[in-house]
């Protein structure tokens, strides 16, 4: 029998009652009614509610108790009176008597309390991680990303995948994040890197003839934190097929999705099929390629208003001549809608840093009109047709903004959120997952204006691939996918070229010469040129899965020892200056800056 206890503190129940029994755990809360005190005892399983009397010879000594020492009690399990019962508890129906207890693990005074659930400072709570993950919480969060995970792997299995270890330490990659790198011994003035991703291990183990792979893979990026992501490393579901087409990996991922979600929370499903919304027009109607659908809003193009004479909005009329465009949000039925709703609006896109958000309610009287500041500026046959372009009726208002198209689709993207969450329009007890498909191959660098990829630089380009094809290599689109829910970027896959000389081809576009695509990707390039299969995959975020799942805004809930926004772990006080020995093994030395 084990010594420390014979059931866990949430297992104890009314059939229980008169049994002797033994618990360990933390005092989680102790309440004083006078003759009695009670303590309730917290294990990873729950709580369970002891008493002991003022005339034991232990009372004094558990009255002055720190929370959160370790205890075992012995004791018998008594019915609780029908008042004292509590139906939150799973023994809410008996307690503790506790006859005699033992301190196991003394506790100083704590620099946060863990039964409360109020919000302390970020050091706080990661400086005393393993204070703030007794949190009920917190606890809770990481126990479900625990079970998610192992559902994932069972759901993968089931659909055919062998689950396989890829590298930690591999070679630099040339395109995405800034890698982690690790100095060689052995090789000096060489490093290792970090996977990114494990992308071209996973192609070559598709290349070595092993048909399905998955596996919960570490990816380590040294990129700044944000709510969704974390600074410095994240778990995916890493996954790749071979010998299939985009459908076959959207029909495998679908499945695993609807079954988790549906496993796991009680919210429904928007679309047990999700809906594919090409790039193009996810950036035209939502202003993202991360569309949240349970929002009804939609954007719309009104450009073409401006150039009508029947328009005498001077300002738009000039922007648009000058290369801008104009795109619209109509809210329905918000004629009623004091002027402050209409007016906050605009105030809040100006300190967004765009020029603000005109707005108008269209009405009838004995004709078609527009009410609102630049209401004037519209004649009825113009409103009538941004009516039929919008999809617009009597009673409704029209927000428009006018920009270069970049700013324009941020601007109208926030303005679409802000609008729906003032507006009360979306249902928080929906998930609504989406595929964002036919991502462009190339793109024009901002600041050198040379092309190069603008997703997945080994993804297999759509159309036939005729040299005519290659001369407008912006018009290039790709088998390449993102999967989204509520507005949230689980994962980008790709269907993958698997062939060395178009790959060439592409990377010469993006400014790369057979030499160096040989020097960055040889093991690829040489795997490729053996027999290659079709394949293709993706590789969804385990952390914003479980962050979607236990309602979570911050991705550092769902997280068990997450750092801070500067990527510092102020637990382990890592990173952290090592010693001038090991530098020495390494052939390195430091450049210290004053």
């Amino acid at each position: 029998m084990n010594k420390y206890r014979t059931h866990n503190c949430n297992e104890l129940r009314k059939e229980d009652v008169d049994k002797s029994i033994t618990l360990s755990g933390w005092v989680n809360k102790k309440r004083d009614h006078g003759n009695l005190l009670f303590i309730d005892l917290r294990d990873n399983y729950g709580i369970t509610q002891c008493i002991i009397d003022r005339d034991s010879k232990y009372f004094s000594d558990l009255e002055k108790m720190q929370l959160e020492t370790v205890i075992k009690v012995q004791g018998n399990v008594v019915n609780r009176s029908k008042e004292t019962i509590n139906n939150e508890l799973d023994t809410g129906e008996i307690e503790v008597a506790i006859e005699k207890y033992e301190v196991l693990g003394s506790c100083k005074e704590l620099p946060m309390p863990v039964f409360s659930n109020q919000e302390y400072a970020e050091e706080i709570r990661l400086k005393y991680r393993f204070l703030d993950l007794r949190r009920k919480k917190i606890h809770e969060n990481i126990i479900l990303r625990s079970k998610v995970i192992s559902f994932i792997r069972d759901e993968m299995t089931k659909l055919g995948f062998l689950e396989f270890q890829t590298p930690i330490l591999t070679s630099s990659s040339p395109e995405g994040a800034r890698d982690f790198l690790v100095p060689s011994r052995l090789n000096p003035g060489k490093f290792y890197a970090l996977p990114q991703a494990p992308q071209q291990f996973k192609q070559l183990i598709m290349v070595s003839g092993f048909d399905r792979y998955f596996q919960i893979a570490p990816c380590f990026r040294d990129e700044d934190a944000r709510a969704d992501r974390s600074p410095g490393e994240f778990y995916q579901l890493d996954l790749e097929m071979s010998f299939v087409e985009q459908e076959d990996v959207f029909d495998v991922v679908e499945k695993l999705m609807v079954n988790t979600f549906k496993n796991f929370s009680s919210k429904k499903l928007m679309f047990d099929k999700f809906p594919k919304i090409k790039y193009a027009e996810a950036m035209l109607k939502y202003g993202s390629d991360k569309p949240d659908l349970r929002n009804p809003l939609i954007i719309t193009d009104i450009t073409e208003i401006f150039t009508r004479e029947d328009v005498s909005f001077e300002i738009f009329k000039k922007l648009v001549k000058s290369g801008s465009k104009v795109r619209c949000i109509v809210t329905k039925n918000t004629k009623d809608k004091p002027r402050s709703f209409f007016d906050n609006i605009d105030k809040w896109a100006k300190e967004e840093g765009a020029s603000g958000l005109a707005y108008f309610t269209i009405e009838k009287n004995k004709d078609i009109s527009a009410k609102g500041p630049i209401g004037k500026f519209f004649s009825q046959d113009s409103l009538i047709e941004i009516m039929k372009k919008c999809n617009c009726e009597i009673g409704d208002s029209i927000f428009m903004a006018c920009e270069k198209q970049e700013q324009l689709e941020k601007i109208t993207s926030l303005a679409r959120d802000k609008i729906a969450k003032d507006l009360d329009l979306i249902d928080e007890n929906i998930f609504a997952f989406c595929w964002i498909v036919d991502y462009p191959m190339f793109e024009k660098d901002e600041i050198t204006n040379n092309i190069k990829f603008s997703h997945n630089p080994f993804s297999m380009p759509q159309g036939d691939l005729s040299e005519k094809e290659f001369e407008n290599p912006l018009d290039i689109v790709a088998y390449q996918y993102d999967i989204v829910c509520n507005g949230i970027e689980l994962s980008s896959g790709a269907i993958r070229n698997h062939k060395p000389e178009l790959m060439y081809k592409l990377f010469s576009i993006a400014g790369y010469d057979k030499k160096k695509v040989d020097e960055k990707f040889s093991g690829m390039i040489n795997a490729l040129s053996y027999g290659a299969p079709p394949h293709g995959g993706i590789a969804p975020g385990i952390d914003r899965i479980v962050m979607l799942l236990a309602n979570e805004k911050n991705i550092r809930e769902v997280t068990m020892f997450p750092m801070n926004q500067n990527a510092q772990d102020l637990l382990m006080n890592a990173p952290s200056e090592v010693n001038p020995n090991q530098l020495k093994e390494l052939n390195l030395s430091l450049n210290n800056k004053k």
